[in-house]
């Protein structure tokens, strides 16, 4: 098994848990659940903001800690005033260190998008990130079939979450691609192995069809990168590591942002 294989595995025990103690009728009774969700695109394509999609993440299973000494709140709230268009932030837990309550901690003090970062394998996912606040959610062609990719973009679409594609090359772009889905991410990093190359964003650019937003994930370091990437026509650009590694991931952005 390698290592998404695994976090798949430990993510079917996580939602049959998360099943059997919290009722679907709960989570549709939440705060948030009936809350007006924010467009991810209006958001992407505001003039004022970056494109940037400003993650929150303590771990990784490739580099392990990376920063667990930061708030989320305070990080999340530094991201949206140093221009971030939407926020990422981390629920799995086994192997990112992440939470639900953290997509709850941001929503709660940020008036941009919040997606929630997880591998969705389930509705109840899908209901459960609309209970904790999350605008928008995530899925991995790499570990969905493209009937469930449809099922779960459906869904999503029926209480108004948007939707990101995630994928890593041409073949699952062309089998995932769906009318429910808001936005196509490339990821540059290969998740079986770990390694990155942003070469993948530029190599699909162009078979992404234009109206869905497109979204370069991981791997941009620097804002050369993103310059570049916007010739090529991606709207977004994920980027986590680069900013979460540093002791003040907010202030990190906010001096990278200098640079576009």
């Amino acid at each position: 098994m390698n290592i998404l294989d695994r976090i798949v595995a430990n993510k079917q025990k996580e939602v049959e848990y998360a099943k059997a103690n919290v009722s679907y009728t709960k989570l549709e009774e939440s705060e948030f659940f009936p809350r007006d969700v924010y467009s991810f695109k209006d958001f992407l394509l505001d003039e004022n903001r970056t494109g940037i999609i400003a993650e929150f993440k303590r771990r990784s299973p490739s580099k392990g800690i990376i920063n667990d000494k930061v708030k989320v709140t305070d990080v999340t709230t530094a991201y949206a005033e140093a221009g971030a268009s939407a926020l990422s932030v981390l629920t799995d837990k086994q192997f990112f260190m992440g939470r639900r309550s953290d997509v709850v901690a941001a929503r709660r003090v940020n008036n941009i998008p919040v997606l929630r970062k997880d591998f969705m394998i389930d509705e109840y996912q899908v209901i459960e990130a609309k209970a904790i606040g999350a605008d928008i959610i995530l899925l991995i062609a790499a570990i969905l079939s493209p009937a469930e990719i449809r099922s779960l973009a459906a869904l999503a679409k029926s209480i108004d979450l948007n939707v990101l594609l995630e994928v890593h090359n041409l073949e699952e772009l062309e089998r995932s691609i769906d009318p429910n889905l808001d936005a196509i991410g490339v990821n540059n990093r290969n998740l079986a192995d770990f390694t990155t190359s942003v070469d993948t964003s530029f190599k699909l650019a162009d078979h992404i069809p234009n109206e869905f937003m497109k979204i370069s994930e991981s791997a941009i370091s620097n804002t050369v990168v993103i310059k570049e990437l916007k010739q090529a026509g991606f709207n977004g650009f994920l980027i986590g590591e680069n900013f979460m590694k540093e002791e003040n991931p907010g202030r990190a952005m906010k001096e990278f942002v200098k640079g576009l």
